[in-house]
């Protein structure tokens, strides 16, 4: 057995695709529409072995964000760009203490979800 895919609901469709896909370097490999109800886009990364779907229903409902979920969580080589890029955007961000033993920041997306970006070791 290996996991498919994580399913967010989104409210803003644009936004939301375009944090995943011009800052976290996702990129969009099916969309699928169902009639009138929602839309459904999946994303993956450079190693396509997991994919995220945004879901946006078309009624106009919003949505709160659950304690249940925690958060989303990327790798990257370098975090000091990716905190750059934040900082540049104006985002808040929350980075690691130096006693962690490891270093990486916590954004939100434009939906209120947590995301994670980790330096990888």
């Amino acid at each position: 057995m290996r996991l498919a895919h994580t399913m967010i609901r989104v409210n803003d469709l644009d936004a939301t695709l375009a944090f995943y896909t011009e800052f976290l370097g996702l990129r969009e490999v099916r969309r699928k529409s169902i009639g009138d109800e929602a839309t459904l886009v999946f994303l993956t990364d450079a190693a396509e072995r997991y994919h995220i779907e945004l879901t946006h229903n078309h009624d106009g409902r919003g949505y709160e964000l659950g304690n249940q979920f925690g958060h989303l969580a990327f790798h990257v080589d370098a975090l000091d760009p990716v905190i750059a890029e934040v900082e540049a955007r104006g985002w808040w961000y929350r980075r690691s203490k130096p006693e962690a033993g490891s270093r990486y920041i916590f954004v939100k997306d434009p939906n209120g979800y947590d995301i994670e970006i980790l330096e990888a070791p």
